[in-house]
Parts: structure tokens; sequence; C-alpha cells
């Protein structure tokens, strides 16, 4: 069983040759973006800041920019597909469905960002280039990653506009809740095919400058039915977080398996969202109709023994289904979503971080087996 943490100096952060400023936008790959933004904007709490679609000029595609905080999600359909983006997205709908195509990273410079990718070995999607409108003007440049997901690097300190040019300024769909359900991205994890995790643990490290913040192997993540193993990579501020896991060897067949089985391929798994208060978020979510997965309440018979006092009492845990876990920095509190698809792909994750930057290593054991009895459910275990 290995757990590592790695913490870089600050004068390595100060000489970062790949610097970032954060996550700029998720985005999304869907049948029907309208609906999307509706679900989201209803369940999940978000607010529609901008829109692109026929109506203002884009005759292919569909766009919804849905806000909450700093957390951004993108919603894009095809209209009718007539350049090779838009055929991409319809095909990926297709045979991928509803899934994120997009983890946009904001940087300083887009340029200095794509030239030293480039150079480091980064596949080359789309080249720096300059969009403009009565805002100002945002660099784009963009680079593959695993499967078919890409990385746009955003440079946009020069542009005031609701998101990109092209996009205009919406209303909300539906009023949102008046407490912010959460703030922020906290960790966007990738699924890979068996034996590709340390491949692309290299290429983050190598192509962006990422470093090693964790790695959970061996009895770390595993039941007694199914197991995988996963690396963190992280900048060097920690503002952007990227999880990679594969399959492990097991009796049977894992979530990794089944995602990568059914979502055709590696590809986004989850989006962990940080928020201030989870007991609200969980209230408000769950009586907006979002689904979480349940937990025994055997589990929390012990939790107080090993986890300690933490900002909400055990017995709300228990009635909120709500995990928790401590490590020497501190402890959090998690939840995680069923699918939010009929496919068995994409789920979110809600983290409320008090001094830990772990991602739940003590809960592994009773979410792996939360996430079996679903698969039981599905036929797919």
């Amino acid at each position: 069983m290995t757990q590592t943490t790695q913490h870089t100096p600050d004068t390595a952060r100060q000489a970062d040759p790949f610097p970032v400023k954060g996550m700029d936008a998720v985005v999304f790959a869907v049948g029907n973006a309208k609906q999307a933004a509706h679900y989201y904007s209803s369940a999940f709490g978000m607010r529609l800041v901008a829109y692109s679609g026929p109506e203002n000029g884009s005759r292919e595609t569909a766009s919804y920019v849905l806000e909450n905080g700093a957390a951004r999600f993108v919603f894009t359909s095809v209209i009718r597909p007539a350049t090779p983006w838009g055929e991409f997205l319809d095909r990926h709908v297709t045979e991928h469905g509803d899934g994120v195509v997009d983890l946009a990273i904001e940087v300083p410079d887009a340029r200095a960002a794509f030239a030293h990718a480039v150079e480091h070995g980064a596949r080359p999607l789309t080249e720096p280039h300059e969009v403009k409108d009565e805002h100002g003007t945002v660099v784009l440049a963009a680079i593959a990653t695993y499967g078919e997901t890409r990385h746009t690097l955003v440079e946009r300190s020069g542009y005031d506009g609701p998101y990109l040019p092209g996009f205009e300024a919406a209303a909300p769909i539906v009023e949102p809740p008046a407490r912010r359900t959460f703030q922020a991205i906290d960790h966007c994890v990738g699924n890979v095919e068996l034996g590709k995790m340390d491949e692309w643990v290299a290429f983050y490290n190598n192509v962006l400058g990422f470093t090693n913040m964790k790695e959970f192997v061996g009895d770390d993540i595993a039941t007694e039915y199914s197991a995988l193993m996963s690396k963190v990579v992280a900048d060097g501020t920690l503002k952007v977080k990227f999880p990679l896991n594969e399959p492990a060897v097991a009796k049977k067949k894992s979530q990794i398996d089944e995602y990568l089985e059914f979502y055709g391929g590696p590809g986004v798994q989850h989006i962990a969202l940080a928020t201030n208060d989870i007991v609200q978020t969980v209230r408000t979510m769950r009586a907006a109709g979002v689904q979480f997965l349940d937990t025994p309440d055997s589990y929390y018979d012990t939790l107080g023994e090993w986890v300690g006092d933490t900002r909400v009492p055990i017995e709300t845990l228990r009635e909120m289904k709500i995990l928790a876990d401590r490590d020497e920095d501190g402890y959090l509190l998690q939840i995680f979503t069923k699918p939010v698809q009929d496919r068995p792909t994409v789920f979110f994750e809600l983290i409320e971080r008090h001094g830990s930057m772990g991602f739940g290593k003590g809960n592994f054991k009773a979410l792996f087996e939360a996430i079996e009895r679903e698969q039981e459910k599905r036929g797919n275990l």
C-alpha cells in the first residue's frame, strides 16, 4: 500500500515552465444542449451566463455557458455538422454519449504554453490564434490528451465579455438558489486503459510540467471484487488537479472497466466541485432531483473514532450519507452522485475541504462498494 505526497517549493513555482491560472471551463458535448443547460440550472443550481447559437450567428452548434462561482461548464450540441469540429462533436456524442471533450485551462500566455507543450511532445490540435469582439481579445490554442479529450489553452486577460467572442450574455433559465451550491472545480478525474496510467502521468510531468501530488496503488483502492490504481498530477500551485485512473486485475469488473466499456474508451470520469457547505448543497440538489450514492449506516458506526471532530456532526453525515476522511493536514467531507446520463459514465463529486488536500483515501472501500452495488443493479459487475 503506497501513498505519496509532493509539495512544490515556492522557488520551483516561480520557475514554472507551464504556469496556469486555473481551470477555465469544462466543455461537454451533448445530444441536446438546451435540455442539459436546464438540468444543470435547476438541479445543480448553476446560472446561465452566455449563449451561442443560430440566433447570434452560430449555424452549426448551440452552446450554453453556466457558472457557479469560479466553476464554468459549457454544453454544446450540433445542429447541423458543416465543419470538421461539428462533425467531430456529432460523432463523439453518437459513439460516447454525453461527455467531456475539453478540460480548458486558463494560462497567462497561450502562445508560450502551446509552444512549450508541443516542444515537449504534445500533439497539437489548434494553433494559437486570436478571437476578438467589442469586449476585447482572447488567445486560444489546443493540445490533445487521453482519448478524445483536449486541453484548450485560454489567455483571456484582455477580455471582459461573458465568455468568448461569438457568445452573448444570457439570462438565467431558472432563478438560482439563494445560497450558492458550489464555488469552484476542485479536480477532474480521467479514466485510461490498463497499463496507460503511467504514460499519461509522464505526459503531464513532461509536457505541462505538472508534479505528482499523490498516488494510490495496491490495496489502497480495492474491494473483494474490484480494484483500480490512481495517480494525481497537479500544477505547481495546485490550482489544477488531474487524478488519472486505470483498472487493476480483480475478480470482477471495476468501475473503470465499466466506464471504458460504455464510454468507448478513455475519457473524463468525474468532476469534483468544491463547496463551503456540503450539507446545504446536498439538501438543495437532492430536493431538485439529483441522485447520490448510498452509504450503509454501518459506515458511520465507527467513523467518529478515526475521523475525529468535524464541522458537521456524525449524525448529520449519517442522515445525508456524506463521507468523511482525515489525513495529516486536516479533514474533508465528500459525496458522489450517480451517473448523470443513461450510460454509466460521467458523475460528480461534492467536496468540502478543511485543511486536507487528499482525495478521501479512507473512503475508497466504502465508495467502491457503493458503486459496485449500482453496477450489480445494472448487470455490469
